[in-house]
């Protein structure tokens, strides 16, 4: 059956180098030379990492529609009040999507690999300030509002995903300014401390997420008295909180397949969790911010900062610029880096 369908036949984690392997995760591995086709393929296939791209790329396409019903039937793009969620709302669109892109394309080869997932990163960060975008128009709490924090908190979201960009690409494979001449593609297996790289790469999705969200831990948690915006909108906000911090725990634990490597390479392992969890909070998010502005719209427009292009669409553009740039930076070594024994590995997967 294989043969007639042309599937990419799957290998196990001794036949694949070690920048691919995952923790816990035994079978179900792609061959790491695939072609693009091959890749393709292999979403048709039940491999370990099936799961993990169907469960973003979906959701891509509901919060598209959720979009373009917002830009072009709501006319959102017609009031400055509107834009920063039309600003969450593309980059709720363009995370899931490079997530789906990076794990279809990552067994191509390593350094391909590597390339995908600065992708990856970068979508997470622009997310990230299009989070702190909408907080900062619609749910920082009254008390705060027109503060001097309030009036900081776009430019230090943008310095703090563009930094966390730079910090989880470096977990990858360390500077980017490496001689030209060395094998970075294949030095990176050999790191001394992987679980330093792991480490930095948590540090760089938690921080931004926690700074964020500093104004909604306040208004739920800390506020007392008048001021403290307590609205419908609180219910999804709380349940927002409890998803992300159960992302975090799953990415950070790598549980269940830690209890029982190899039971888990294609159904229930810790990302596929992260996945499902992490779209079901940006659903909970998108309409927590969505109520915010529509109950508090009013308020807002007397008391808080105006909404203008500098503060929504612009700091999003110049986010973006700023994960190209990195992205470049970080990938030209692995562009000219030496191809080394990957013809040699190449032959090798295929023997067995």
């Amino acid at each position: 059956m294989l043969s007639i369908m042309k599937l990419p036949r799957l290998v196990t984690i001794n036949q694949v180098p070690k920048v691919f392997h995952e923790h816990g995760i035994i079978s179900g591995y792609r061959n790491p030379h695939s072609s693009a086709t091959d890749c393709i393929l292999s979403l048709f296939q039940l491999t370990n990492e099936t799961l993990n791209i169907w469960t973003h790329f979906v959701p891509t396409w509901y919060f598209l529609w959720k979009l373009v019903s917002m830009v072009l039937i709501q006319t959102a793009w017609q009031h400055a009040f509107t834009w920063p969620l039309v600003v969450l709302s593309i980059s709720t669109c363009i995370y899931p999507l490079a997530s789906s892109c990076a794990h279809t394309f990552n067994s191509m080869s390593p350094r391909v690999r590597h390339m995908c997932f600065y992708f990856d990163y970068a979508a997470l960060s622009l997310y990230s300030l299009g989070t702190a975008v909408t907080y900062s128009a619609y749910v920082f709490p009254d008390k705060w509002v027109n503060s001097v924090f309030h009036q900081c908190f776009i430019p230090v979201a943008l310095l703090n995903s563009v930094i966390c960009t730079g910090l989880s690409c470096y977990s990858r494979l360390g500077s980017p300014f490496l001689h030209p001449n060395h094998d970075v593609v294949k030095r990176f297996p050999k790191c001394k401390s992987p679980r330093f790289s792991k480490v930095l790469r948590l540090l760089a999705f938690a921080y931004p997420y926690l700074f964020d969200s500093i104004p909604l831990f306040f208004r739920l948690f800390l506020c007392e008295g008048e001021g403290c915006t307590d609205n419908d909108a609180n219910f999804f906000h709380y349940t927002h909180i409890a998803l992300a911090f159960l992302t975090g725990f799953l990415f950070a634990t790598r549980l269940p397949e830690r209890l029982a490597p190899g039971s888990f390479d294609y159904f229930g392992h810790s990302h596929q969790l992260f996945h499902v969890f992490g779209i079901l909070g940006t659903h909970f998010q998108m309409m927590a911010v969505e109520q915010d502005m529509l109950l508090r719209r009013p308020w807002l427009f007397d008391h808080s900062l105006p909404i203008n292009f500098t503060n929504s669409l612009g700091v999003s553009l110049l986010c973006l610029l700023a994960n190209l740039i990195i992205i470049l930076i970080f990938s030209l070594p692995l562009i000219s880096a030496p191809i080394g024994q990957t013809t040699k590995h190449k032959r090798q997967v295929k023997a067995h």
